[in-house]
């Protein structure tokens, strides 16, 4: 059979081909931002202005066109519901629990982003658009994350719409497995830093204090971190030492 034959028999095939014989799910996108803010993990939540669960809190999220691929519902979804552009994002996890949404059958994709805080706050203030809400993230301290609460500015819960929440704790979980060899931090941290601005930010993500000097040993070690000689300006008589982020395969010149 030659390769031209092999085409007709293909776009025969097709030109008879039924798509209403399988059932065809819904296939979406939800993308979860998360961030440091004062202290505490906060994510980017958009409130459902209809119907299921009018009202409810939910991760930006949307369904995917027929022209577009993955990634590209993602940008699009960050540019529509977040307000943000030119966001780096990895994908997180599929969700397809079959009673996840009641609507129909939905499978969401999910990624997630590290993202500046300001850039978020930002997006919050915006005057057009969804309402937004840059939410405390309560998770807990040890143990794998099963379940998160979010939380607003003044400390009452924001009801998550559908699997939300556990959409969320698996991020969280993710980030908090990245800790020990990545460089996680540097999306909510100056160029240069000290090592307690850094402690904080591992705190926040882990949910529990840090002893200061195992936490300095640690990071130390790892190479994560490299001083840059300099020091912090008008912190008291004896400034801490600044850091940056250690270069991929040597040190920063």
């Amino acid at each position: 059979m030659t390769d031209q034959t092999k085409e007709m028999d293909d776009l025969e095939y097709l030109a008879s081909y039924d798509a209403s014989l399988y059932a065809h799910p819904s296939v979406a996108v939800d993308v979860v931002l998360l961030t440091v803010a004062g202290g505490a993990l906060r994510t980017l939540l958009v409130r459902r202005d209809s119907a299921p669960q009018k009202g409810r809190w939910s991760i930006p999220g949307g369904f995917v066109r027929m022209d577009e691929s993955l990634d590209e519902a993602a940008g699009r979804v960050l540019q529509t519901k977040a307000r943000l552009e030119g966001v780096f994002t990895e994908q997180l996890y599929t969700f397809g629990d079959v009673r996840r949404d009641p609507r129909t059958r939905v499978i969401s994709v999910v990624y997630y982003a590290l993202v500046e805080p300001e850039r978020l706050a930002r997006a919050v203030e915006a005057p057009a658009g969804p309402t937004l809400a840059l939410a405390e993230v309560a998770v807990a301290a040890n143990g794998r994350v099963h379940s998160v609460e979010a939380r607003a500015a003044d400390e009452a819960p924001l009801q998550l719409t559908f699997d939300h929440g556990t959409i969320l704790a698996t991020a969280v979980e993710r980030v908090r497995g990245k800790l020990d060899y990545a460089p996680i931090g540097f999306e909510f941290l100056p160029d240069t830093f000290t090592l307690l601005e850094l402690r904080r930010v591992h705190e926040a993500i882990l949910g529990r204090p840090l002893n200061k000097d195992s936490f300095r040993r640690k990071i130390l070690d790892r190479g994560l971190v490299e001083p840059t000689g300099e020091r912090a300006t008008g912190l008291g008589h004896r400034p801490p030492e600044l850091y940056r982020f250690a270069r991929p395969g040597g040190s920063a010149s």
